[in-house]
């Protein structure tokens, strides 16, 4: 009885471990794919605010592209955040949406895929703003942002494979039977080999703990996108990719440092290890470097970020 316990035992371990693996592999692709797609679409905002005209006669047209573009941008993600959720609360922080029109946003609440629909808000006003020279940039190169957005929705496509596909449940159903089925036939083994009744029921603990531990921990992985401790922290997903929108509307953002090149200090391209505050500190007590002035005002991320449901169906 006790080596056909072995053999049971040897079939259920490589059960329960292949299920961890596939487990932990759905946990590790959630991340991975949500923090690819904020890279495609965090770069495409970064581009299209870079391909911007300079001229000081469309700078309010410019101004107001980008804030619509950057408000677009963060309402994409947070729809995306909430295809994937399997959370109770499912409203994320988004960047003021006071300005947009309510028939648009019941179309977005009602539409088959809201991302979808966002994404091809983005892309007329794209195309919108290149043919009024309010982005001023070569077609091809605009292209790559066009990319960027699809490569975007495919990964987002992937992401809800996770959630929509779980465990197949023949699997699920096979590994908790035999669990079960290893629990009584442990206790009745180890009862018949050990005399110590003490002994015995420590070893039947510790036999079933370490396979049920192992099971739990896959039942844990499997649905990344929930409100577990072990499961992905969307809302600070989203919080996160708000700063970084905010930052890049920021003046310091908008054009790269001044810059005073001296042939003789600068031309023999010496290199050191450099503390960036230490040397800010020198700089500002030796009274060697200089500010520049902002032109424009910036954008304040505390002031037009707010925790909205208007997304929420």
């Amino acid at each position: 009885v006790s080596d056909r316990l072995r053999d049971f035992s040897f079939v259920l371990g490589f059960l329960i471990v292949f299920r961890v693996q596939t487990a932990y592999a759905r946990w590790w692709e959630a991340g991975t794919l949500l923090q690819q797609l904020r890279g495609e679409w965090f770069n495409s905002f970064s581009s299209l605010l870079a391909f911007c005209n300079n001229d000081p006669e469309k700078w309010p047209e410019v101004e107001r592209f980008q804030h619509f573009l950057i408000r677009l941008i963060s309402l994409l993600y947070a729809n995306a955040l909430k295809q994937v959720s399997a959370m109770k609360d499912n409203a994320f922080e988004l960047i003021s949406i006071e300005g947009f029109d309510l028939d648009s946003l019941e179309a977005m609440i009602k539409a088959h895929d809201s991302c979808e629909l966002v994404a091809q808000w983005i892309q007329r006003l794209i195309v919108d703003a290149n043919t009024k020279d309010i982005i001023k940039i070569a077609p091809p190169i605009l292209s790559r942002v066009y990319d960027q957005l699809g490569r975007g929705i495919v990964r987002l496509n992937n992401a809800r494979k996770i959630r929509q596909f779980p465990i197949p449940f023949p699997l699920a159903q096979m590994v908790a039977l035999m669990l079960l089925m290893h629990l009584v036939v442990t206790v009745f083994v180890t009862a018949s080999k050990i005399d110590s009744a003490a002994i015995g029921a420590g070893f039947t603990f510790v036999i079933v703990l370490a396979f049920w531990s192992i099971h739990f921990i896959a039942l844990e992985l499997e649905q990344p996108y929930g409100d577990d401790p072990n499961d992905l922290p969307l809302h600070e997903m989203m919080t996160d990719l708000n700063q970084s929108l905010c930052g890049l509307l920021k003046p310091t953002a908008q054009s790269p440092p001044l810059y005073d090149y001296v042939p003789g200090r600068d031309s023999c391209l010496k290199s050191a290890r450099t503390d960036l505050h230490t040397h800010l500190t020198n700089q500002k007590i030796t009274g060697k470097g200089r500010r520049r002035t902002p032109k424009r005002a910036c954008v304040d991320e505390k002031s037009i970020s707010t925790k909205s449901s208007a997304n929420a169906e």
